[in-house]
């Protein structure tokens, strides 16, 4: 799962880097003013987490505070009174992408309302370097310090330990463990980070750095993740300043990277589950260890040894992720299995400190009613897949939450599980559609987890994923103008990759045949204003693009469209059902047709080529008004289907563009772009075609890149749908 936000592993070597960097006093986003729009108010469309949730972290001396991080949409904050998540990083801008993947998160026990975040989704060449924020009111605002090194919060290794840690002899120090330029450490609380001179690890540019760090009173250990098993791993330091291996740690076969460590205070042991790669995919082996740190005797403690047979014959292999350990009960420990697809990943809890264990999986009763997705289009939701992510409540010990792939699940008497989710929102948005009529408000492509049917906003879609076939990301999602009911959709399937359905997006069917590119290169997809004819297009994940195809028959049969460019994404005209559009990104030409896509011409060109964002955009209930927006040259319109195109002057750069119902008393649909008008990338409204804009989100809310796709409702006025990158979706309407 999650194929839209795995990562490639960095190239380039870091460099041990100290640095002191600038401080930003307050962190409202970045966001220069624009001129002063409507009030909108903004809620998210309750789906239920999608994403990775790659850590989660329990106070350990505020009863009911807790907080999560995920790899791609921010971190969150535990609301006790409302039992919800909190989100915590949607001021950051357009400009901050790369920093709502969260690397680490912190908190310290003797002052309760600080928490730290180390933020970079990327430690790739392309991306910009990571940052820490913090708080001393538990995220309600946030003072930044910019790096000067990378982080990788959606790089492989994501789910391990924290690598943020507050020093429990000292609140003002803080270490910072890093993939590629070693340990950082600021002495005020997170203002200014140096390097750790005579930190016993030395970087690679391909490998870990370091997985985590953890406190044994006033013991620090930091895991290793560049060693190959038979060197040191585990590191530790008493004084904060010398640093040493930890004797008789475990090598060779038995342990890799270590993933995860926990602490028993009572007895005084740290637990450590280990892999033999980070995760959360690629792992086969893995095991857990437990030292006596008074006496510095280790004790192997693996629950199941990987590598045996499932009962259908299958191999059994996976490591070790999660370790938590229970504060009220000594020598009561959970762990998790990882990367276990053959027999499902576990949770293995242990009260005599692992002499014996006892698998949670076998008695759980799980309810997914809340988020009925989670079947994934199976009679029953698996117990998990990339459980890394793992906490025990330090005052209930039956309360227990782990997170997959997709979700939180909690526990409040190790038997019954359901999600503990409300409120966090990480899907990868790819597609927005909002009907003009029917029961819901809301259609959804999105990443990894198909399309959805949004009969209500405030709750997960009742039927959960689009079936019949269920997809995993979706590529392109369409609707007949003039025939809501008939919608398409196309997208990666196991048995089958385009499907259509005549009741509005309630239930579908698979096409009757699909072109054999559709496997490899499902692309999008366009339907014209009657439902008659489907055109199609092709490009696989590697960016090679494939000649189009047509069908007249829903998909019973396909035939090439040899003078449409290969990959454009086709658009069909909202009121002649004979045309359809395509633009041409490598030459700037605009294509259209008016047999209804048999063939098409070239019309327009000279316009914008080789911009990595262009969307061609129809205005409804017009033939042949289009508006091309570009990233790098603002917005343009066509009256003539695409004859001609004037750049609009209102705007300096446009990402996406929707039209919704036209403001009281106006002639003109109103129009939605997430773009800018002079130096802020933001969303904003026009209600004069476009001759002036009003911004309508505002320094809170923003959500990193947004630069997918944007819907209008055509039924409410003012109400505009932001596809996120990580953040799910996001609605607003006007304060009335």
């Amino acid at each position: 799962m999650l194929t839209s936000r795995l990562s490639r592993r960095a190239v380039l070597a870091g460099t041990a880097a100290a640095a002191a960097l600038t401080t930003v006093p307050s962190f409202p986003g970045r966001a220069e003013a624009a001129s002063v729009g409507p009030a909108y108010r903004w809620r998210q469309v309750a789906i239920g987490g999608t994403g990775f949730v790659t850590g989660v972290l329990f106070h350990p001396s505020v009863r009911g505070l807790a907080y999560a991080r995920t790899d791609i949409g921010g971190a969150y904050r535990w609301d006790d009174r409302s039992a919800r998540w909190i989100p915590l990083n949607d001021d950051l801008g357009w400009d901050d992408w790369n920093l709502l993947g969260v690397e680490a998160m912190a908190v310290d026990p003797a002052h309760p309302d600080r928490v730290y975040l180390a933020l970079g989704t990327y430690a790739q060449s392309w991306a910009g370097n990571g940052a820490v924020l913090r708080s001393e009111n538990r995220g309600a605002t946030w003072a930044r310090t910019d790096l000067s090194v990378k982080l990788g919060g959606n790089e492989d290794g994501r789910g391990a330990g924290e690598r943020l840690l507050v020093d429990p002899r000292d609140s003002d120090t803080l270490w910072l463990g890093t993939r590629h330029d070693g340990l950082l450490k600021s002495t005020d609380r997170g203002a200014t980070w140096a390097a750790v001179t005579g930190f016993p690890g030395t970087p690679t540019s391909g490998g870990q750095g370091v997985t985590l760090l953890v406190a044994a009173g006033r013991v620090l250990y930091a895991g290793w993740g560049d060693s190959d098993g038979t060197a040191a791993n585990l590191y530790r330091t008493a004084d904060g300043t010398t640093w040493e291996t930890v004797p008789g740690q475990p090598s060779g076969t038995n342990a890799k990277v270590p993933i995860r460590a926990a602490y028993d205070c009572h007895t005084r042991e740290l637990y450590v589950t280990y892999a033999d790669a980070p995760g959360p995919n690629g792992q086969s082996d893995g095991s857990v260890h437990r030292l006596a740190t008074t006496s510095g005797t280790w004790t192997d403690v693996t629950p199941v040894r990987p590598g045996g047979t499932t009962s259908d014959g299958s191999a059994d292999t996976f490591g070790y992720g999660g370790v938590a350990v229970d504060a009220r009960r000594p020598g009561t420990v959970v762990v998790s299995t990882n990367n276990r697809w053959a027999a499902v990943d576990t949770l293995y809890r242990t009260t005599n400190g692992g002499r014996t264990w006892t698998s949670l999986k076998d008695s759980a009763v799980l309810d997914v009613s809340e988020t009925p997705f989670l079947t994934f289009g199976a009679d029953k939701p698996k117990f998990g897949w990339w459980i890394q992510a793992l906490a025990v409540d330090p005052y209930d010990s039956k309360h227990i939450v782990y997170g997959t792939g997709a979700t939180l699940y909690g526990t409040r008497d190790l038997r019954h599980w359901a999600p503990q989710i409300r409120g966090l929102e990480e899907t990868s948005v790819r597609q927005l559609i909002s009907p003009p009529s029917g029961e819901a408000h809301l259609l959804s492509g999105l990443g990894d987890i198909g399309v959805m049917y949004h009969e209500r906003l405030t709750s997960s879609p009742s039927r959960g994923m689009a079936s019949n076939p269920v997809f995993g990301s979706a590529t392109g999602l369409a609707q007949a103008a003039a025939k809501p009911s008939y919608v398409v959709r196309t997208g990666f399937g196991d048995h089958g990759n385009g499907a259509f359905s005549n009741d509005g997006g309630r239930t579908w069917a698979p096409f009757a045949a699909q072109p054999a590119i559709a496997k490899d290169a499902p692309g999008p997809i366009a339907v014209n204003r009657d439902g008659s004819v489907l055109l199609w297009t092709f490009v696989h994940w590697d960016g090679t693009k494939y000649p189009a195809r047509r069908s007249t028959d829903n998909g019973a049969t396909w035939s090439e469209v040899a003078t449409c460019p290969k990959g454009a994404t086709p658009l069909a005209d909202p009121a002649d059902p004979a045309r359809f559009y395509a633009y041409d990104t490598d030459t700037g030409t605009l294509f259209a047709s008016t047999d209804g896509g048999l063939t098409f011409t070239g019309r327009a060109s000279g316009l914008p080529s080789g911009d990595s964002q262009f969307q061609l955009t129809a205005a409804p209930g017009r033939s042949g008004d289009l508006w091309l927006s570009t990233k790098a040259n603002g917005l343009y319109r066509s009256t003539d289907g695409g004859a001609t195109f004037t750049r609009l002057t209102s705007c300096r750069a446009s990402h996406t563009l929707a039209f919704g119902k036209a403001a009281p008393g106006a002639d003109r649909p109103a129009i939605y772009m997430v773009g800018a008008t002079e130096t802020i990338t933001a969303v904003y409204r026009s209600d004069d075609d476009a001759k002036s804009w009003v911004r309508v989100n505002d320094d809170r809310h923003q959500w990193g890149w947004i630069g997918a796709t944007i819907a209008a409702d055509p039924r409410l006025y003012g109400r505009v749908y932001i596809a996120t990158n990580g953040r799910g979706i996001q609605y607003g309407d006007p304060v009335r």
